[in-house]
This record gives C-alpha cells, structure tokens and sequence, in this order.
C-alpha cells in the first residue's frame, strides 16, 4: 500500500502544478504514466483521474472564497450583486465547453488521446504564448515611447538634458493602454462567451485547459491577471461537474474500492488541494511583474521531450 500511496503522492504533486499553470496537465500526466503506474482497476484509475481535480478546484475555493461568496455579511448589496454577475458570466463561458465535451469528448479521448498528439500542441501553443508576448512587448515598447515623448517638458525654459527616456511612465497606464479588461469584474458576457469558445479548444489533449483559456482572455482584451482569475473560476462547474459525474457512474455501476484505493484516492486529492494552493499564489504573484514567455519556452521543451522519447520508443531504443 505505501508504494501506491507514494505514487498518488506524486502524481497529486503534478496535478496541483500543472493544471493552473499554463503547460498541459495531460501532457505531464502522460510521461508521468510511463513511469509510474498505479496499481489499481482501470475502472478506478479512470475514476482517480478526474476526481482528483476536486481537491484542486478547493484550492481555487480556499483562496477566492470571500470574492466568489455572493452571500458575504462583509459585502455591500452593490458588492453581492457584482458577485452575482461575475457568477453569471461563468455560466456563460462554460456553456461551450459543456455542449463540446458532452458531445466530442469520448470522440477526442479516443482519437487524439497520445504522446503526438499532445507534443505537438504543447508546441504550438508554446509558440502562440511566445508570440503573443512578443506582440504584447511590442505594443507596450510603442506606447511607452510615445506617452515619454508626449510628457517630455518642452519651450524655451524646458532643459536640454531631459530626454524622453528621463519621464516615467507607470505601470497602470500601461497596463490600462494594452489591455482593455484589466479585472475579472469588468469581463462583460460577450467576452465571457469568447474565453468559453477559447476552453473548447482544451478538448485536444495537450492544448491545456488554463492554457487556451488564458490565450482566448488576452486576445479578447483581458490583463494577464484578469484572464488567469477568470480560468480559475471556469474550472470550477466544469471540473466539479465532470468529478461528481464519474464518482456517480463509479457508484452506480456497483463497484467497490479496496482499500489501498481508498488512501491512493484521498492522498490524491489532498495533495493536489495543497500543491494548488501553493502553484495560484507562484502564478498569480509571477504575473504581477512577467509575462507568459517562460511557460511558452516550457511547453516547447517538454513537447520536444515527450517527441523524443516516444520516438525512440517506437524506434526501440528501449
């Protein structure tokens, strides 16, 4: 029993670092696999790989629960109500995901769940985290200059050695010049509809769910911060949703956990609330101060990893 709880240790471990970061939890899961394996019923397995994304989703619970409570004494009615809304618009952007993965799920499981698949888009979505960074460095560079150039003293009195490199510029004007939501409250249901299409995209193993919606949040207007708050709280009816769904369908069709299933199950889940907790600080506190050009470069470097590997594999290597 030790060494399978020591593997659901590990295995809870990857799960609370990867699925908010923006670098695949399938495709860390899937390496993962080829090295340690649970010794346990696939019907369980099955089980154990969703539903430990419970313990994640109460880390998301712990750390937003005053903002995300529409009941708080602590919040005006002006306050409660605003936390309704930002509900509202959380329901909107899991709609598409729902009617996707309702209908395509099993489909992509089926198809598209392998080591190609998901090297591949941990690639290319490596390369748009990369790009879309690039862009934004560009966009950012160009209003600097132009906002220094605006504020440089001018006229007959104005010194000669002030140059526009001389007047800053603060990081909030910025921030609001580049991206036009810049807090999850302002993320209005047509931009929440468009992050929801974004999240179908997550579908394809190794696109990563917090990934695409990220991504779509940016694209659409969001801050780094405002999208990466709005992910965290699209997880929570999908992955709860689809836990509750599969703990049923396990109860249901009359199967029974040994006991060592049981310590894998709860260590599993303990471990990936805990780890979770620790992974959104390090996200939401890295942000503040970085773009997403480091996990683009990760991405690129574990989908290269997992081609490799697979390929002398296939090749028989070992």
């Amino acid at each position: 029993m030790l060494i399978e709880v020591l593997k659901a240790l590990l295995i809870g471990v990857v799960e609370g670092i990867t699925e908010w970061l923006p670098i695949s939890s399938t495709g860390h899961m899937i390496l993962v696999d080829e090295f340690v394996k649970l010794q346990v019923s696939p019907e369980f397995l099955e089980l154990f790989l969703v539903v430990i994304q419970i313990g994640a989703i109460c880390a998301v619970l712990l750390l937003y629960f005053h903002k995300l409570n529409p009941f708080s004494t602590r919040k005006t009615a002006v306050e409660r109500k605003s936390t309704w809304r930002l509900w509202g618009m959380v329901v909107i952007g899991c709609i598409p995901a729902a009617i996707i993965g309702f209908t395509l799920d099993d489909f992509f499981n089926e198809h598209f769940y392998n080591a190609w698949t998901v090297a591949v888009m941990l690639i290319v979505y490596g390369v748009i985290f990369i790009a879309l960074e690039l862009r934004n460095r560009r966009r950012e560079a160009s209003y600097v200059a132009e906002a220094q150039a605006a504020a440089r003293p001018r006229g007959r009195h104005a010194r000669a050695d002030v140059s526009a490199r001389d007047v800053r510029v603060d990081d909030e004007d910025v921030e609001a010049a580049l991206f036009k939501v810049r807090t999850v409250d302002e993320i209005d249901w047509k931009t929440a509809l468009k992050i929801g299409c974004f999240q179908m995209l997550a579908i394809i193993p190794g696109t990563s769910r917090s990934g695409s919606t990220i991504i779509g949040g940016m694209l659409c207007g969001c801050s780094r911060t405002a999208a990466a708050e709005f992910t965290f709280f699209l997880a929570i009816p999908v992955m709860f949703g689809w836990g509750l769904l599969k703990a049923a369908k396990f109860v249901l069709g009359g199967l029974v956990m040994t006991t060592t299933e049981i310590a894998v199950l709860v260590v599993g889940i303990v471990t990936a609330f805990v780890v979770s907790v620790i992974s959104i600080k390090f996200l939401m506190g890295y942000i503040k101060k970085n773009d997403f050009t480091a996990f683009g470069i990760y991405r690129i470097i574990v989908g290269v990893v997992v081609l490799a590997y697979f390929g002398c594999k296939m090749a028989g290597f070992f």
